[in-house]
C-alpha cells in the first residue's frame, strides 16, 4: 500500500499502456448532454454557467483530471455513500472528523476504503443499526455483499465477537465490534462488492463478471486505484452507452440540478434535505417535483429575465434546451415554445417551468 500521503494522481492516467479507443474518448470533445452528464456523475450536479462556457467542446480526458480527485468529487462520493448506508437526516455524522473526510480524501490523507471505515464507527451508524443481529447483517451486507441467510454461522460467530467473544469471523480472529467493522470493511469481498456498486451507480450497468473479478483484485491491493478505475470507466464503450440512453435523476440528484439550473448554487442542507425527504416519501415524485420547480421559479431567487427584455425570443429559447435538457431544440419544438411565448399571459418563467418540469429533465 502507498503511504497516505503519496496517492496517484489522475492526471497520470492518461499516460502508457492506453488503448487508442481510451485515447480516442479522453480526446472526444463534450457536448452540452455529455458535459452535464459527467458532472452530474461525478459531482452530483451540473455545470455552472461559466464552467459550461469554459468546459463545452473541450476533451472529456481533461474534465475527468479536473474533478476527480477534487475536494468536491470526494464531497459527493462521501454524500453517495452516507446514503447508500442510510446515514442521513438525524443519522447524518456531524463529527468533525466526518465532516472532514472529504478534505482529507482530497489532500491524499485517506483513501476510499479509510473513509468507508470511518463511516461505519461513527456513532451514528452504531445507532442507526442497534443491537447484535442488526449490525452484523448491516455490516456484512452493506460492506461484503454478503447474503446472510447463507452465511448463518458466520454471523452468528460476529454477534459473539460483537458482544466481546471470540472467534473466526470471515477466516480472520474477531473479539469485539471493531473488530468486525475492520474485517469486513478489509475483506476481498468488500472490494468486489464495493466495485460492483459503484459501476452500478455511475455506469447504470452491471460490470462484466470477469472485469469486475480483475479490477476488484486491483482495487483490493492497492484502495489508491479507485480513481484509476473510475476513470477508465468513464472513457468506456459502456459509458459511451450509457451517455445514449437516458437515466432517472434521483430525487437528491434533481434538487441539486434545480437549484444550479437555476440559481447557479447548490442547496444548503437545510434547503435539499426537506425536499428530497418529501420526493422520498411518494411512489411517483414527478408531481411533486413539478411544484418544487414552480415554488424555485416563484421564490425570486431564478434568474429570469423579464419578458420586455428578450429581444430575440426564438434565440433565447433556443438557448435554454441546452442549458437544462443537453440538446438543441428540434424545429417544430422552437416553433411551439416561439408561438407560445408571443401569446398573451405567457411569462419566461413559463417557458422555463415547461422545460423543467418535463419529463426529459427528470432524467439525464
Amino acid at each position: 500500500m502507498r503511504p497516505p500521503s503519496t496517492p496517484p494522481s489522475p492526471a497520470l492516467l492518461l499516460q502508457d499502456g492506453q488503448d487508442p479507443r481510451t485515447r480516442a474518448a479522453a480526446a472526444r470533445a463534450l457536448d452540452a448532454r455529455s458535459l452535464r452528464a459527467v458532472f452530474m456523475d461525478l459531482v452530483g450536479r451540473p455545470p455552472r454557467r461559466a464552467e459550461a462556457q469554459e468546459w463545452l467542446g473541450r476533451g472529456r480526458g481533461e474534465l475527468l483530471d479536473d474533478l476527480l480527485g477534487s475536494e468536491e468529487f470526494w464531497a459527493h462520493w462521501w454524500h453517495e455513500q452516507l446514503y447508500y448506508f442510510l446515514l442521513i437526516d438525524n443519522f447524518r455524522p456531524r463529527t468533525r472528523a466526518a465532516k472532514e473526510v472529504p478534505t482529507k480524501l482530497a489532500e491524499g490523507r485517506l483513501h476510499y476504503r479509510d473513509a468507508l471505515h470511518q463511516a461505519a464507527l461513527t456513532p451514528t451508524f452504531d445507532l442507526r443499526n442497534p443491537g447484535a443481529d442488526t449490525f452484523v447483517t448491516v455490516v456484512m451486507e452493506q460492506f461484503c455483499g454478503v447474503v446472510v441467510q447463507d452465511r448463518a454461522s458466520e454471523l452468528e460467530i460476529g454477534k459473539v465477537a460483537y458482544e466481546g467473544g471470540k472467534g473466526r469471523f470471515l477466516g480472520t480472529t474477531a473479539e469485539n465490534q471493531a473488530d468486525v467493522i475492520r474485517i469486513c470493511v478489509e475483506h476481498r469481498d468488500a472490494s468486489r462488492h464495493f466495485l460492483a456498486r459503484e459501476h452500478q451507480r455511475l455506469l447504470r450497468r452491471d460490470l462484466e463478471r470477469k472485469q469486475l473479478r480483475k479490477d476488484a483484485g486491483r482495487l483490493h491491493r492497492d484502495p489508491w486505484a479507485y480513481l484509476a478505475l473510475v476513470r477508465e470507466w468513464l472513457l468506456s464503450e459502456a459509458y459511451d452507452e450509457r451517455l445514449a440512453a437516458l437515466v432517472p435523476k434521483s430525487n437528491s440528484l434533481f434538487v441539486r440540478c434545480l437549484f444550479v439550473d437555476l440559481l447557479d448554487r447548490l442547496p444548503e442542507d437545510d434547503e435539499l434535505e426537506p425536499m428530497r425527504n418529501a420526493l422520498d416519501g411518494l411512489a411517483d415524485s414527478r408531481p411533486l417535483r413539478s411544484v418544487v420547480v414552480r415554488l424555485l421559479l416563484e421564490s425570486g431567487r431564478a434568474a429570469v429575465p423579464a419578458k420586455a427584455a428578450i429581444e430575440d425570443p426564438t434565440r433565447w429559447i433556443g438557448q435554454q434546451f441546452p442549458r437544462f435538457l443537453g440538446r438543441e431544440a428540434t424545429p417544430e419544438e422552437l416553433r411551439v415554445f416561439v408561438t407560445a411565448f408571443h401569446e398573451e399571459g405567457c411569462e419566461p418563467s413559463t417557458i422555463l417551468y415547461a422545460l423543467l418540469s418535463h419529463s426529459e429533465y427528470q432524467s439525464y
